[in-house]
């Protein structure tokens, strides 16, 4: 049994508590967990949807058309080059664009499709080897100059995946980090208006430090089983 009400009862108290109502969304990650937790979510008025893989995508969800009134899904892990031209018509938005060079081949495959698509930036703000992301504001920054060579996208935020470890402090030092590139970037591109920090274990400090997306897995759908 998913256990959306608990989890979006704590999160309407935090956002409530920090003067952030209606600020913030709330997606519900579904990695290796079944399509019939996320359907049973749905009934309960959630809409918005993360996976990591394209494989898992293709297994588990109908195809787009087939879906239900609503359901938004984005793709959230790191996205392989040789996967583009599969997940373009799975998704409804990519959300972890981690360099220049994915971001033309989404826009040479948008373009071949005839389809525009938004997407999201990914930042690497704790500088960590094990993450995907651009590696710095500068090489963020030139994928938004970048934009200007594809007319099939839209940026419309910046997603980062906190520090390794879960230390609060290191936390929100990297949340700050990332919103101070968002809002470097809003300046360029003032529609850019989605910030996605913050998972199960540090949604909190997220919201504290303005994200106005949190992404929640395992608080929704429970501890994952990756020897299935």
């Amino acid at each position: 049994m998913v256990r959306l009400a608990e989890v979006r009862d704590s999160f309407d108290r935090i956002c409530h508590e920090k003067n952030r109502d209606g600020q913030v969304e709330l997606m519900a990650v579904s990695k290796l967990h079944t399509y019939e937790s996320i359907m049973e979510c749905y009934d309960q008025g959630q809409r918005l949807f993360g996976e990591n893989h394209v494989q898992e995508i293709a297994a588990k969800f109908p195809p787009r058309e087939e879906r239900p009134d609503g359901m938004f899904l984005a793709i959230i892990g790191h996205l392989q080059k040789n996967k583009v031209r599969k997940v373009i018509p799975l998704v409804d938005r990519i959300d972890s664009v981690d360099s220049v060079e994915l971001l033309l081949l989404i826009e040479k495959e948008l373009a071949r499709v005839a389809r525009c698509m938004p997407i999201l930036f990914e930042l690497n703000s704790s500088n960590e080897e094990q993450k995907s992301g651009f590696s710095s504001p500068e090489e963020l920054m030139k994928g938004v100059d970048a934009l200007e060579l594809c007319p099939h996208v839209t940026l419309s935020g910046i997603m980062t995946v906190g520090p390794l470890g879960n230390d609060e402090e290191r936390n929100r030092s990297a949340f700050r980090f990332t919103r101070s590139v968002f809002e470097n970037v809003r300046k360029r591109i003032p529609s850019c208006n989605i910030l996605s920090m913050g998972m199960s274990g540090d949604y909190r400090t997220a919201i504290e430090e303005g994200s106005t997306l949190v992404r929640i897995g395992t608080a929704i759908f429970g501890e994952r089983n990756y020897n299935a």
